[in-house]
């Protein structure tokens, strides 16, 4: 329980303390406070309209909090993406329940539901009597452009209530409310929106702000969307054609007022009907999760967190809905990850499909063979995409923005995607192959690409490269990234004998899968420190990278190399090893050069690798299941409170870098879906 003092100058909030919601096109973050930090409109890549989470003055808020100290909690709704916020304090206790609309699933393809982009928060007293403000203060276009704000009449409100509308050179966006009353006793309440001036902190025009008080059944519905159309009057003989109430209402002259179906009058019952939707969407969709091991709860909120990250439109998935969040407290590793890596979604579909939501996987593929027709003219792919499909993602810093807690530069778009990265080649292919056994089979065409992928892997299987960490300096033969290339040409000679496919250079991809395998053997290995190193060049640099080998079936985790590696990996910094606490490390950031700078916290990611590593293991050596186990254990401890994941965690336990981070939530699921089935849970 957190306990918040109200304070008119309030200060970072830190990462972890907050939930996510979304709708499948964009995300939000709402911190433990009641204030919605981090929101891009329409689209996860949309510039940002609130982002307080990077800049506290003037990034931009919507916050609904208590005017009175307060304690705090913060949970989903069982089995769902809607979120509630509770303030409690003797006097009284407010909920306030966010959610970005989702429609019922449509089992008929040629019925459409719309999808509304708005953002809506309910709040509601529910004991005693709490006093509130609520603040909207939009900062357009990573708050770069002005706007002005005006108080007007609402045409489409049904007792005469006012909105504030935003308007900025691009976009505008109106703030609406709707009060009723949930118990009989309880009086509708009433709320008055005012002009609040924020230009003294750095804001580009006038907020809204409202101070109202609850008390037990009184409700507030706060609606944040793009404006409506204007309303049409039709003839009275044209009422209700396939219209629900929320669409029909009569006008004072006796005509029947029609609103489209995708932008309805708002009602208290359109409202309730529009979250009751939202909860189902969500509980029938992780209703159809196969997962029956242990670890369950977790599994299932990063399979719920995971499903906000993909992009319905295109089936793209994007690594994080946040940009620039720091990976170290003032340092400089702050990247946007709202693009869609090849290896970050394939290891996202990999989570997906082994929990039995084949469609995501489906829909992925499409998008990804969509790029494969378009390759470079070198045959090569780009190692991330907006997740429109584009190829730009021009990098540039935001430097009027403070960074969270002080942490710059601020950066959007990611200077990385022309990287040469070789190991997207093998989480792509590891995807495909998965998808062979759990999804759409490869026609003929789409079979002819993923042989030129594989060729294109075998071409390059001895050039340097930029590998997963994405560093900033030069290129070397990474260990992991010559890893992955044996997995391409692997599984593209698994694809061909499963299916049984024409592979007119099967001989030659054979030959190449096992020189590379012989020269990893040769090139990558320290003999003096009996450990895999992080590239050919730098053995004595160790990296957890290369805990993948027997997660991608590279060799057995009874390999005594393998086992040697995994245990320099699992020593202390102070002895040489990368783990602290029972959380591991990339690399030194001391002993290795990346061309970037600056500290970093221990990586979720690699952690939960090294819990599989030590399962693999264990299948041979059941003395490292208990090891397992316990760093499993240990790592959910560091789950923030509604149980998502940051990217990194600090040596004091702080959550950071970019929230919510799909790779660790992938990595999540499948150390739990092996750990469980090696112990036999399952």
């Amino acid at each position: 329980m957190n306990v918040c003092e109200p304070s008119g100058d309030r200060d970072y909030i830190p990462i972890a303390d907050h939930g996510l919601i979304g709708n499948l096109h964009t995300a939000a973050l709402i911190s433990i406070d009641g204030s919605v930090e981090s929101y891009c409109v329409p689209n996860f890549d949309s510039p940002s309209v609130f982002a307080r989470i990077l800049d506290k003055n003037k990034g931009g808020h919507f916050s609904i909090t208590p005017t009175s100290t307060f304690n705090t909690k913060q949970n989903y709704l069982p089995n769902s993406n809607v979120l509630q916020t509770k303030f409690l304090n003797d006097a009284g206790v407010a909920s306030i329940t966010d959610f970005l609309p989702r429609p019922k699933e449509a089992h008929d393809p040629t019925v459409t539901k719309p999808l509304f982009h708005w953002l809506i928060r309910r709040v509601e007293v529910i004991r005693g009597s709490v006093p509130l403000r609520m603040e909207c203060a939009p900062a357009f276009n990573y708050a770069r452009d002005a706007h002005t704000t005006s108080i007007v009449d609402d045409p489409t409100s049904i007792t005469g209530l006012t909105k504030a509308v935003f308007d900025s050179e691009a976009l505008k966006l109106e703030l609406r409310y709707l009060a009723e009353n949930t118990m009989d006793h309880a009086s509708i309440p009433t709320l008055e929106l005012k002009l609040l001036d924020l230009e003294g902190k750095g804001h580009k025009g006038p907020a809204i702000c409202a101070d109202f008080s609850l008390s037990e059944g009184q409700c507030v519905w706060f609606i944040f969307r793009s404006p409506p159309s204007e309303l049409r009057d039709v003839p009275t003989d044209l009422t209700a054609i396939a219209r629900g109430p929320s669409q029909v209402r009569s006008g004072a002259d006796g005509s029947t007022q029609v609103r489209p179906v995708d932008d309805p009058f708002v009602t208290k019952e359109l409202l309730n009907a529009m979250m009751r939707t939202t909860i189902k969407y969500w509980n029938d969709w992780i209703g159809r999760s196969t997962y029956r091991g242990s670890w369950k709860e977790a599994v299932q909120r990063s399979a719920l967190a995971l499903k906000l990250l993909i992009y319905e439109p295109t089936g793209a998935v994007v690594a994080s809905p946040t940009f620039s969040l720091p990976e170290y407290i003032g340092g400089t590793r702050n990247w946007d990850y709202r693009a869609t890596w090849i290896r970050d979604s394939s290891f996202t579909l990999y989570a997906l499909i082994r929990l039995g939501f084949t469609s995501e996987a489906n829909a992925f593929m499409e998008f990804i063979f969509e790029r494969l027709r378009n390759k470079e003219p070198d045959g090569s792919l780009q190692i991330m995409f907006t997740i429109h499909g584009e190829k730009d993602l021009e990098e540039i810093e935001l430097s009027h923005l403070d960074g969270h807690k002080g942490s710059k530069p601020v950066r959007i778009g990611n200077g990385a995607a022309d990287h040469l990265q070789l190991d997207i080649y093998g989480e792509l292919m590891d995807c495909i192959y998965l998808g062979q056994k759990f999804g759409k089979p490869l026609g003929y065409d789409d079979w002819v690409l993923v042989r030129e992928l594989v060729d294109f892997a075998v071409a390059n299987s001895k050039e340097p490269d930029l590998s997963i960490w994405e560093v900033r300096n030069k290129k070397r033969h990474f260990t992991y990234s010559k890893i992955m290339l044996w997995v391409a040409i692997d599984r593209g000679l698994r694809i061909a004998e499963k299916r049984s496919l024409p592979c007119p250079k099967r001989n030659e991809w054979i030959a190449a899968r096992d020189e590379l395998y012989e020269e990893i053997m040769h090139k990558a290995w320290n003999p003096q420190l009996k450990q895999f190193g992080q590239s050919y060049e730098e053995t004595d640099v160790l990296d957890s990278a290369v805990l993948i080998m027997p997660l991608v079936f590279f060799m057995q985790g009874s390999d005594p190399r393998f086992v040697s590696t995994l245990r320099q990996i699992l020593k202390t910094p102070e002895r040489g090893g990368l783990t602290t606490n029972n959380l591991v490390f990339r690399y030194d950031v001391n002993k290795a050069s990346d061309g970037v700078g600056g500290e970093e916290g221990t990586f979720c990611l690699c952690t939960l690798w090294c819990v599989e590593a030590l399962t693999r293991v264990g299948n041979y050596d059941r003395s490292m299941l208990p090891r397992a186990v316990a760093m499993f254990e240990d790592f959910l401890q560091y789950l923030n409170h509604v149980g998502l994941c940051t990217e990194e965690v600090s040596e004091a336990g702080e959550g950071l870098g970019n929230a919510v981070q799909g790779f660790t939530h992938v990595t999540l699921i499948s150390a739990a879906y092996n750990l469980s089935r090696t112990l036999g849970y399952t």
